[in-house]
């Protein structure tokens, strides 16, 4: 799974932890290159990968929320409320005038009950028994926000000014236009049954105590699942089909040239 790893989850204060990403390999289309900065509010190495495969370059943000879920708060409603919280969070930081923010959550669901990131190597080994020959569900929230300082209502004359007046002497500040958008990706997840041999080997490697569920797909975890049903990007932490589209919904598209 991708989520943020425990050592950079979240550090305080987006601005401050804020670096730039190039790939290098842009994937689909997408550039940003006159047009709004897109900035990626998760300190996740996966996430940054993926997203790279999407975009040229983009700003590295992670945001500074409280993960925390609420009571009896179903995983659906969990992931989104977060995705947004982190988007948000980091947009009302920003001092650029037009900026998209993209934000993720990503959980397991096994029998009802959510799996975060496991607390230690006993709760990853925990985790690992409970998915263990069954199948598993991956959901991810994302949001993606874009704010756009004093900007009017397309089509519309800012306050102050007469219908179609150009001359800007009775122009006054206005209210940042900020557009929303998120979606819940699921998939499913079928594991081989693994022994207690298999399960202490894996958590060994170090690799499930910084995803959630406690195992990375993409990494030696992946040699334990046997089937999915959806999409793959999804389970490492950010389903690049959805992702593109909802990048486009709000003006972050153009052909390469």
């Amino acid at each position: 799974m991708a989520t943020e790893p425990p050592a950079a989850a979240d550090p305080g204060g987006p601005r401050a932890s804020a670096s730039r990403h190039s790939s290098g390999r842009p994937y689909a289309g997408l550039v940003t290159d006159a047009q709004p900065l897109l900035v990626l509010a998760s300190a996740s190495p996966r996430r940054h990968e993926l997203l790279g495969r999407l975009v040229r370059s983009f700003d590295v943000r992670p945001a500074d929320i409280d993960e925390t879920a609420r009571d009896g708060e179903p995983a659906e409603e969990l992931v989104q409320r977060l995705a947004v919280d982190k988007a948000q969070a980091v947009a009302a930081a920003a001092d650029e005038a037009d900026i998209v923010v993209l934000g993720a959550d990503t959980v397991v669901v096994v029998d009802g009950r959510i799996l975060g990131k496991p607390a230690d190597a006993a709760d990853a080994a925990s985790m690992l028994r409970s998915l263990s020959g069954r199948t598993h569900e991956v959901l991810t929230g994302l949001a993606v926000v874009r704010r756009r300082s004093g900007a009017a209502p397309q089509g519309a004359d800012p306050p102050g000014h007469a219908p179609g007046s150009t001359d800007g002497s009775a122009a006054v500040a206005l209210a940042p236009a900020i557009s929303v958008r998120t979606e819940v990706v699921t998939t499913q997840v079928t594991f081989a049954a693994m022994s207690d041999a298999e399960v202490a080997w894996y958590v060994a490697t170090g690799e499930p105590l910084d995803k959630a569920g406690a195992y990375g797909i993409q990494g030696s975890g992946g040699a334990f699942v046997t089937s999915i049903t959806g999409s793959y990007d999804n389970v490492v932490g950010l389903p690049l089909a959805v992702t593109r589209a909802m990048l486009a919904e709000v003006g972050l598209e153009r052909p390469l040239t």
